[in-house]
């Protein structure tokens, strides 16, 4: 059965799209942590980050430095906090997170209730930036 983002990146689920290219696709979380919190994911499906090839793996966080450099200029912060946990869904990614001290980090915190314009305007400011 194909994860949530293989489906996102096969188009059947929307999302806010931020970047794209032939291998990878990063995209605002809908529960974020943070305004500007975002995904980095391979199109390619792979469960666990540390199963991904080393030079895909590589060209991956390239593409997320970019994504998260963009976020950065967007979004106020003091750093762009980078966490893999891979639990929560069976497909490597890479959380891109706006922080001022390492608790904008805890996954445990109640995630923000965006509306739809709230994040299409996020993700256009970040695109805009990029």
């Amino acid at each position: 059965m194909a994860s949530i983002f293989s489906r996102i990146v096969a188009g059947e689920i929307p999302c806010y799209r931020i970047a794209e290219n032939n291998d990878f696709l990063a995209f605002l979380d809908i529960n974020p942590l943070a305004k500007g919190h975002a995904l980095v994911i391979p199109k390619k499906e792979t469960d666990y980050i540390f199963n991904i090839e080393d030079e895909e793996l590589a060209a991956m966080m390239v593409f997320a430095k970019k994504v998260g450099l963009a976020i950065e200029k967007t979004i106020p912060c003091k750093r762009i906090g980078v966490t893999v946990i891979g639990l929560e869904v069976p497909h490597a990614h890479i959380h891109l997170i706006p922080i001022n001290s390492i608790f904008d980090m805890d996954f445990s915190k109640t995630k923000l209730a965006l509306s739809p314009e709230e994040l299409e305007e996020i993700r256009s400011k970040i695109v805009a930036n990029l």
